[in-house]
C-alpha cells in the first residue's frame, strides 16, 4: 500500500520535471531546510508565473503532521491536473490567469519520511528534544496563542517556544514576505470535515460568513464528484480550542484560512479510498484558488448594513448600504440550511438596488441570506456580508413550538455498559454506532408534547441534532444512521438497553443517512412527511415522542469503531442551549364551529322589496332580481383571539328555471347602506364567494355550497372585529336576454334558505407589548442584561438575541442567549471586550413576537 504513495524525493523530482516542461506555468523553490537537512519545497503555479507574486494567491500546505499523507499526495495530483488541463479548461485558465497558487506539498519532510519508512503513525517532526524524545507538533508551534507544554513525549508537544522549528519558521518567513496571500488551506487527515479558523472566542467575526461559504462551496464541489458531504465545524468553546496552529496564524494576518480534514484514516487503502479523496478535492482546491481575487484589494468593498427591514409570513424585505456606483450590482443568496453553498442553486436575486423583497416563502420556516457586491466589468466579487438569519412569521391559523428534551430524557445506551447507561443521560455526548469497547450504542431522545393541545393538526415537523465529532466513524462508506419513532407506552424503562433495542418501531423517520453523508458541525435534520405528521398528531394523546437513534451494529474484520458523536447540550461535554436536540413544530389548534342563520332575507325587484322571501333571477321585463341575506357576527367570540379557518355558505333552491337558457347564479359578500334596488345596484363588492352555479346544477340538486377563499375569510374577520352586520347578494347572469327566470331559495317562514358555517380556532392575533428599559452591565466578567415589561396575562416570556453587526430585527437574527420568563440574562458565551448589539422580544403562547427593544453594548475598547 505504501508503495503507491509518492515519497518526498518522488515529489521533488516530479515537481522539478514539471517546472522544466512548463517554465511559464510552474516555479519551484526551497523555502527552508529541516533538522535532517531536507529542503522544504514550495511550488508556484500561475499564468504567467513570472508575475505570480503580483496576483492574489492561495496558499496550500500539506502533511504538517507526518502520518497525514493526503496533503502531499493531493498536491502532486493537483499539479498533474493543472498540467493536463490548463490549456483547454476555461475555469482553470481563468483561475490561474487572475490568481496564484503557492503549494507546500509537505511541510514536515523529516516526519513524513519517518512515517513512510519506520513508524506509520508518527505525527511530529524529528527534532531531538535532548531527553530521549523526538519531535515537535508543528501545528502547535506557531505564535497564535502558543501554549507551552512540558511533556516532550506528547503527540501535541508544541516545542520550547513559538517558531522554534525550522519548518514553521520557513512558512512564516514566506507568508510574511508575500502579502498577496488571501486564502490558506491546510490539508490534514482524518474526519472529512473543514475546520475554519477562529479568534479564540465565540463571537461572530466579520469574516465568519466568508469562512463558512468558502468551505460550503468547496464542499459542494466535493459532493459533485463522489456524493460525500464534509462537515464544517469551528470547534468548541474557547478553552478547548487548539493553540499555536498555522490556521490561526494565517487568520490573524487577515488571510481566510481553514483546515481540511480528509478521509477516515491517516493512511487509507490507496486504490479504494485515497484515490477517491484526491479526486473529490481537486475541484475544491480549484474553486478556492478562483476565490482568492475576491478577497484582495482588487475586489469591491464588502456590503455594509445588510439587515432585515420587515418579515411577514410569506415574504421578507432586506436592505443594505453601498455607495452609488454604476459599475456595481449585488448577488443575494438564500438557503433553508446553515452552512449551505452560495452558488447558482441558491442565488435568488441579482439587483442594482439596495433592497430586495423575497416572496413566496413558507410560513414559520428558517431562512439564511448572504450578499456580495460584484464589479459589472471585471466580475470580481466582494467578500460576503455577515449572514442574515430569520424565521418567517406564522400564518394566521398557525401556532409553533420548539421543544427540547430535558436533561433526564436525552442520552445514549451502550450494550456493554448497562450499569452506567443512566449516567449517559444529560451528562455526556451521545455516541451512536458500534465499537469494540461499548458494543452497540443507541441514542434516546424523548420530547414532552403536553404543551400542544390534543387534536391539533401538525402542519410541519422537523427533528434536529448536532453532530460534533465523526473521528470515531473510521470506515468509509459503511453503515447507516436512522431515527425510529417508538411507542413510549410500550417502553418500560428508557435507561434499559434491552427495552430500547428490542422495541418495535412505530415508524422509521425519513431516510437513513449513510456514513459519507454524516456532517460534523452541520445540523442534521429529519423532515416529517404526511404519514409521520399524522402519527405525531396521534401521539399527542400520549403526551410524549420517544425517538431511538441507531447506527451500524456490526464491525468488519480488522475494524474497531464506526461511531458518530452528537452533542446533547448538557453536561461537561455539551455546548449548551444552542446545541441541544430539538423538535420544531408548526401546527393548527383544534377547530370549533359556529353555525349562523340569516337575520333577514329579501327579494329585491326594480320597483319593490319583498321581505322574508329569497329569490333571484330576471323578471318579466328582463331586469335583474336580486336575493339579499344579512348575518350578524355579534356573537360571544373575542375578536382579538378568534381566527376563522374555513367558512361555507349553504343555500337551498326550490326550483330551477324551466327554459334551457344558460342562467348562472353568483353570491357576493358586499357592503350595503340600504336595502333597495338602487343601493344594491351600487353595492360595494367585497369578494365573490366560491363559484357560480348553473341552472343545470340547480336541476341536479337542491343544496349548494359556496366556499370562502383566503381573502374572503380575512374580510369576514374584519367584519367580525367591526361587530357590524354583513350582507350577501345572490345575482343572476345570462349569456343573452332572459325574462321570467326566477329561482326561489326557500320561503323563510317555512325553512331557513341558507346557513353560514364558520370554523375557527382560539388564537391570539397580536403580540404582547415589547419590553422596555433594556440595560447592560458587566458582572464577574460577563455581560448582564436586564429589562422591564408591561403586565399581560398572555405574556409567556422573553427572547434575547445578540448580533455583532446590527440591531437584531428578528428573534432569530443572531445568537440566541435566552428564552424564558425572567427579566434578566447573562451572555455566558460572549466576551465583554467586544462591541455588539442586543435585542429582547416579548412573546406569547402562539408565539407572536413583539417588536424588539435593542441596545448597543460598546465593549471595553469603547468604554
Amino acid at each position: 500500500m505504501k508503495i503507491q504513495y509518492a515519497s518526498y524525493q518522488d515529489t521533488i523530482e516530479f515537481l522539478q520535471s514539471a517546472m522544466s516542461a512548463h517554465p511559464h506555468l510552474i516555479r519551484l523553490q526551497s523555502i527552508g531546510e529541516t533538522w535532517e537537512g531536507r529542503p522544504i519545497m514550495l511550488v508556484t503555479i500561475s499564468l504567467d508565473v513570472t508575475y505570480a507574486d503580483d496576483k492574489p494567491a492561495l496558499l496550500y500546505t500539506g502533511s504538517i503532521h507526518a502520518r497525514e499523507w493526503i496533503g502531499n499526495e493531493l498536491a502532486v495530483k493537483f499539479v498533474q491536473y493543472v498540467i493536463d488541463n490548463y490549456r483547454f479548461n476555461p475555469k482553470l485558465q481563468h483561475a490561474l490567469t487572475r490568481n496564484t497558487l503557492y503549494m507546500v506539498p509537505c511541510l514536515n519532510p523529516d516526519g513524513f519520511e519517518y512515517s513512510r519508512n519506520h513508524f506509520s503513525f508518527w505525527r511530529k517532526n524529528r527534532r531531538n528534544n535532548g531527553d530521549g524524545t523526538f519531535g515537535v507538533d508543528l501545528n502547535r508551534n506557531f505564535d497564535a496563542k502558543f501554549m507551552r507544554n512540558q511533556n516532550t513525549g506528547s503527540n501535541t508537544y508544541g516545542g520550547p517556544h513559538a517558531f522554534s522549528e525550522p519548518e514553521t519558521c520557513a512558512i512564516r518567513d514566506f507568508v510574511e514576505s508575500h502579502e498577496n496571500i488571501r486564502i490558506a488551506l491546510d490539508y490534514h487527515s482524518q474526519g472529512n470535515v473543514f475546520f475554519p479558523a477562529h479568534k479564540f472566542n465565540h463571537e461572530v467575526e466579520i469574516e465568519g460568513t466568508d469562512l463558512n461559504v468558502l468551505c460550503a462551496n468547496m464542499n459542494h464541489e466535493i459532493k459533485k464528484v463522489t456524493g460525500r458531504q464534509y462537515g464544517i465545524h469551528r470547534g468548541k468553546p474557547p478553552a478547548q480550542l487548539i493553540h499555536g496552529s498555522g490556521r490561526e496564524y494565517y487568520y490573524r494576518k487577515g488571510i481566510i484560512a481553514t483546515v481540511v480534514e480528509v478521509g477516515t484514516r491517516n493512511i487509507p487503502d490507496y486504490m479504494k479510498n485515497m484515490s477517491e479523496s484526491v479526486a473529490e478535492n481537486i475541484p475544491a482546491v480549484q474553486y478556492a484558488l478562483s476565490e482568492a481575487i475576491n478577497y484582495s484589494p482588487l475586489a469591491p468593498k464588502r456590503v455594509e448594513g445588510f439587515t432585515i427591514k420587515s418579515v411577514a409570513h410569506d415574504s421578507v424585505e432586506l436592505e443594505w448600504q453601498y455607495e452609488d456606483r454604476d459599475d456595481i450590482y449585488f448577488e443575494v443568496y438564500r438557503s433553508q440550511h446553515n452552512k449551505n453553498p452560495c452558488g447558482e442553486e441558491t442565488l435568488v436575486a441579482i439587483t442594482k438596488t439596495q433592497g430586495f423583497i423575497d416572496r413566496q416563502l413558507q410560513s414559520g420556516h428558517s431562512y439564511f441570506y448572504n450578499i456580495r457586491a460584484v464589479d459589472k466589468v471585471t466580475k470580481i466579487k466582494s467578500p460576503f456580508s455577515p449572514e442574515l438569519r430569520l424565521k418567517t412569521r406564522l400564518g394566521r391559523t398557525e401556532s409553533a413550538r420548539t421543544l427540547f428534551p430535558s436533561r433526564e430524557t436525552v442520552g445514549y445506551l451502550s450494550q456493554n455498559n448497562q450499569a452506567k447507561n443512566k449516567e449517559h443521560f444529560g451528562y455526556n455526548s451521545m455516541f451512536i454506532g458500534v465499537d469494540k469497547k461499548r458494543g452497540i450504542s443507541m441514542g434516546v431522545v424523548q420530547f414532552d408534547l403536553s404543551s400542544i393541545v390534543e387534536g391539533s393538526q401538525i402542519l410541519s415537523a422537523q427533528f434536529f441534532i448536532y453532530p460534533m465529532n465523526r473521528v470515531a466513524a473510521k470506515i468509509e462508506k459503511y453503515g447507516e444512521w436512522s431515527v425510529a419513532i417508538l411507542d413510549a407506552d410500550q417502553v418500560e424503562d428508557i435507561y434499559d438497553y434491552s427495552c430500547i433495542a428490542d422495541a418495535k418501531p412505530l415508524h422509521t423517520l425519513g431516510q437513513t443517512i449513510e456514513s459519507d453523508k454524516l456532517t460534523q458541525g452541520i445540523w442534521m435534520k429529519w423532515l416529517f412527511n404526511g404519514v409521520e405528521r399524522s402519527l405525531l398528531a396521534k401521539l399527542l394523546k400520549q403526551k410524549r415522542l420517544l425517538l431511538r437513534l441507531q447506527g451500524p451494529k456490526k464491525l468488519p474484520l480488522g475494524k474497531d469503531s464506526q461511531v458518530m458523536q452528537f452533542d446533547i447540550g448538557y453536561g461537561s461535554f455539551g455546548s449548551g442551549l444552542h446545541y441541544r436536540p430539538n423538535l420544531e413544530l408548526v401546527y393548527q389548534l383544534p377547530e370549533q364551529q359556529l353555525a349562523l342563520s340569516p337575520l333577514s332575507c329579501n327579494t329585491i325587484y326594480k320597483d319593490k322589496v319583498v321581505a322574508d322571501k329569497l329569490a333571484s333571477g330576471f323578471d318579466a321585463e328582463g331586469d335583474i332580481v336580486y336575493g339579499q341575506m344579512s348575518f350578524d357576527l355579534n356573537v360571544d367570540l373575542p375578536v382579538d383571539r378568534t381566527v376563522f379557518t374555513n367558512a361555507c355558505l349553504t343555500v337551498r333552491c326550490c326550483n330551477s328555471i324551466a327554459s334551457a337558457r344558460d342562467v348562472r347564479f353568483t353570491i357576493e359578500l358586499v357592503e350595503l347602506r340600504d336595502v333597495d334596488y338602487q343601493h344594491v345596484k351600487q353595492r360595494q363588492k367585497i369578494e365573490y364567494i366560491g363559484y357560480e352555479v348553473s341552472n343545470e346544477q340547480l336541476r341536479e340538486r337542491a343544496e349548494h355550497h359556496f366556499i370562502f377563499d383566503s381573502y374572503s375569510l380575512q374580510e369576514l374577520e374584519r367584519l367580525h372585529q367591526a361587530q357590524t352586520p354583513f350582507y350577501f347578494i345572490i345575482r343572476a347572469t345570462a349569456e343573452s336576454q332572459a325574462t321570467d327566470a326566477l329561482v326561489n331559495w326557500t320561503n323563510c317562514q317555512d325553512q331557513q334558505p341558507a346557513q353560514l358555517k364558520i370554523d375557527y380556532i382560539e388564537r391570539r392575533k397580536h403580540p404582547v407589548a415589547a419590553p422596555h428599559n433594556l440595560q447592560t452591565q458587566v458582572e464577574n466578567g460577563v455581560v448582564k442584561l436586564t429589562w422591564e415589561n408591561e403586565e399581560d396575562e398572555d405574556l409567556v416570556g422573553f427572547f434575547v438575541v445578540r448580533n455583532r453587526f446590527h440591531p437584531p430585527r428578528s428573534p432569530f437574527d443572531g445568537v440566541k442567549l435566552y428564552g424564558g420568563p425572567d427579566n434578566y440574562t447573562l451572555d455566558n458565551f460572549g466576551t465583554p471586550d467586544i462591541a455588539k448589539y442586543y435585542a429582547v422580544f416579548s412573546y406569547d403562547d402562539v408565539p407572536n413576537y413583539s417588536q424588539p427593544v435593542t441596545i448597543y453594548y460598546p465593549g471595553k475598547t469603547e468604554r
